[in-house]
């Protein structure tokens, strides 16, 4: 026995190199400087959508799209609030507004959208809304009127004028500069006045609430990812 352990011995050692050897090559070891480059969130956004394409967001969109069109100086805004109606924000809008949530026809605020005599907002010379516009708030209120919101990405990849800027001008912006009632002088209707306010640089200025620009929007600054988006499309060229 002691005779076959004595002759085994080498071999077994030789066994046991071998494994060591083996395992020590197998393990992974990370070399300082030759890890994998983390992504740059800038160079490489990631577009998350919480968004249900069939639900109307107060935030979103239905705010801005009130606060442009009709909280507007000597009209609905907190200094003004012609006949007690303030539309700045969502208390006031459904208190103010008489809104009943779930039911559009019975909310003064709607009604007044689609009003054929004096009543209708907004008022002449302004551009009333439109049809498309006013399908939005009705779907609203026939939701339940909630103070929702969603977060919708910020994807600059491609911005184009009619892909982005145009809606976002729709919905923050032409309430208070359309051709018939221009305010502060500027009109803001179509391609061409957008390119201009762009190479003059009022137009970056003033929705960065920049010292020497107008602020624009008034009430409601622009997110972060709708400034970005509109330099984006600045930087781009004007694409269209």
């Amino acid at each position: 026995m002691k005779i076959l352990l004595s002759k085994c011995t080498p071999i077994i050692i030789t066994l046991i190199t071998l494994i060591t050897l083996t395992t020590l090559s197998c393990t992974k070891y990370e070399i300082p400087g030759n890890q994998a480059p983390e992504k740059d969130p800038v160079s490489d956004p990631v577009v998350v959508s919480t968004c249900d394409p069939d639900t109307v967001y107060f935030q979103n969109t239905i705010l801005p799209l009130v606060v442009s069109s009709c909280a507007t100086t000597s009209c609905h805004d907190q200094a003004s609030h012609k006949d007690g109606v303030i539309l700045t924000d969502y208390a006031s809008i459904i208190k103010t507004g008489e809104i009943k949530p779930g039911d559009p026809k019975d909310s003064e605020f709607f009604e007044t959208l689609t009003d054929d005599g004096d009543d209708l907002m907004p008022p002449p010379p302004y551009d009333p809304l439109s049809s498309e516009q006013i399908q939005l708030i009705r779907t609203w209120i026939a939701q339940g009127a909630k103070n929702n919101s969603c977060y919708d990405g910020c994807d600059t990849t491609n911005v184009t004028f009619a892909g982005q800027i145009w809606p976002m001008m729709e919905s923050y912006c032409t309430g208070c500069h359309s051709a018939s009632a221009p305010g502060g002088g500027i009109v803001i209707a179509a391609y061409t006045d957008m390119v201009s306010l762009a190479e003059n640089g009022s137009l970056m200025g003033s929705i960065r609430w920049e010292s020497g620009y107008a602020k624009m929007p008034t009430n409601q600054q622009l997110s972060e990812c709708n400034i970005n988006i509109l330099q984006k499309w600045i930087d781009d060229g004007f694409p269209e």
